[in-house]
């Protein structure tokens, strides 16, 4: 009896797992395989029963190159029973006639993988749309269908659309950093139909205009841009992040960011939709984003204010394995990480006296940006050697100053480090190593006794005074000439 149940449970589980990967289909469809050069290949992802929540990348087509995509939504009920399909449609254009491979790929939709197996794709000539007039005086499906050649009559369906800029924080301390996004942001209630367009371009020129000559820019470097579902005021929407960056004031000079526009394709749908008809019309739109103020504060009175960096940090530290002794090097390692201007961190500089020779470090860093983060390690590799013999606490040596602007505090990152150095003091090395020059040399072999001159010196002197008595005998002629 209990197997029994057993199997009927699994039997009910089984078919609740079937139901749900039935409930929701995400598949891929290609466009003809034979098109005109001034027609669109298309490459549609579809979901049956969802939202399209999350797509992966549309595959790029070697001598194509993409156009826009356009979506759609249909709701049908059949038996009682509701079945609704979302799909979105990635439009390419050829740039030259003859025949290319769509390779198979994989896209993730919903996170499902979902495959294709791809496509030859032929390019003929441009196809020439020509209308064939009527023999009929009367067109008898003029009632059922519409008269195609009654000018159609399009109406602007509104938006349910904004673009904005959008900041973490409304103040920040000079060099604290705080994230901006460019967004824009389509309600799931829209019903206007709607495309980016030339947005390589725009986004070119927004830049331009949002970005602050006061600050240090640590862009996000967006490269494709796909939609996320997000709730604001209870509301759901779709957003698009078109620019992402964090800044860091150098100076205390408020930021501005003025209002920017971004053009968009919309669509004009026909009044009087037909069959045959052309039952939407291109049209342009432009969405303007509000202007944006961030104030900015001055750090608070320090010595090293001008030259703190300024974040939430933390010390790593690490050094050489063996004994220390003098006159035998080491290595020593000071690691700054968490979350800043990682860039813009300044290395530690050594306590200078006696006990130690430090030298220039070799420097090292990693910036990671994530989750509208920048986090990141900086790390300065000392080289070192030690002079005298003893026990030194590194905190003497190694310090390295802050601002937290979370606590609004200086803080002090400090070596934990304490070292042994065995070995002779190395002070006395130092004379006998320097050069005092030949006077010095001949002290140790120099004769202390006084002594009468020898005949080399007598030689030497007779020479000197026959030089002086000759220019003196030169200089009386010379006189006696000109007098």
């Amino acid at each position: 009896m209990k197997v029994t149940k057993a199997l009927g449970l699994s039997c009910i589980m089984i078919m609740l797992f079937v139901s749900s990967v039935r409930g929701q289909e995400a598949s891929i469809k290609l466009g003809a395989s034979a098109i005109g050069l001034n027609q669109y290949f298309t490459v549609t992802i579809t979901v049956q029963n969802d939202r399209l929540k999350q797509y992966s990348n549309f595959p790029d087509i070697d001598g194509f190159i993409k156009r826009g995509t356009s979506s759609s939504t249909s709701t049908n009920f059949t038996n009682g029973k509701m079945t609704s399909t979302q799909s979105l449609t990635q439009n390419y254009q050829a740039t030259e006639k003859g025949t290319f491979l769509l390779s198979p790929f994989f896209m993730t939709i919903n996170n499902q993988d979902v495959k294709s197996d791809g496509i030859q794709i032929v390019v003929g000539d441009a196809v020439q749309q020509t209308r064939r007039n009527s023999p009929f005086t009367s067109d008898p499906f003029e009632n059922l269908f519409g008269n195609r050649n009654q000018p159609s009559e399009f109406v602007d369906v509104e938006a349910d659309a904004f673009l904005a800029i959008v900041t973490d924080k409304k103040e920040v301390y000079v060099g604290e950093g705080f994230t901006t996004n460019l967004a824009f942001y389509v309600a799931e209630s829209n019903r206007a139909d709607m495309r980016f367009y030339d947005l390589g371009t725009q986004i070119t020129e927004i830049v331009k205009k949002i970005k602050p000559n006061s600050c240090w820019e640590e862009s996000f470097n967006i490269d494709n841009i796909n939609g996320e579902s997000i709730q604001l005021n209870g509301k759901g929407y779709t957003r698009y992040k078109i620019y992402q960056a964090t800044f860091y004031p150098l100076n205390v000079q408020d930021i501005a960011f003025p209002s920017v526009g971004l053009k968009m394709i919309k669509y004009k749908v026909a009044k009087n939709p037909s069959f045959f008809g052309r039952n939407r019309q291109e049209d342009f739109e432009t969405f303007y984003s509000r202007e944006k103020q961030i104030k900015v504060l001055d750090l608070p009175p320090h010595p090293l204010k001008e030259s703190v960096a300024v974040g939430s940090y933390e010390l790593d530290e690490s050094i050489s394995e063996g004994g220390f002794e003098t006159g035998k090097s080491f290595n020593y390692e000071f690691t700054v990480h968490g979350e800043g201007n990682i860039s813009a961190i300044e290395a530690p500089q050594p306590e200078t006296d006696e006990n130690f020779d430090f030298y220039a470090p070799n420097v090292r860093q990693n910036v990671n940006k994530s989750n509208s983060r920048v986090r990141g390690t900086k790390s300065y590799n000392f080289y070192a050697i030690p002079n005298e013999p003893g026990e030194f606490d590194m905190s003497k040596y190694f310090q390295w100053v802050y601002f937290n602007p979370t606590v609004e505090k200086y803080d002090t990152l400090r070596s934990d480090l304490v070292l042994t150095v065995g070995g002779e003091s190395r002070k006395n090395q130092y004379i006998a190593s320097t050069d005092l020059g030949d006077f010095y040399d001949k002290i140790n072999t120099a004769d202390n006794d006084l002594s009468s001159l020898d005949a080399s010196s007598w030689i030497q002197w007779v020479i000197n005074i026959f030089i002086v008595s000759m220019m003196g005998l030169t200089i009386f002629i010379l006189f006696r000439k000109t007098a």
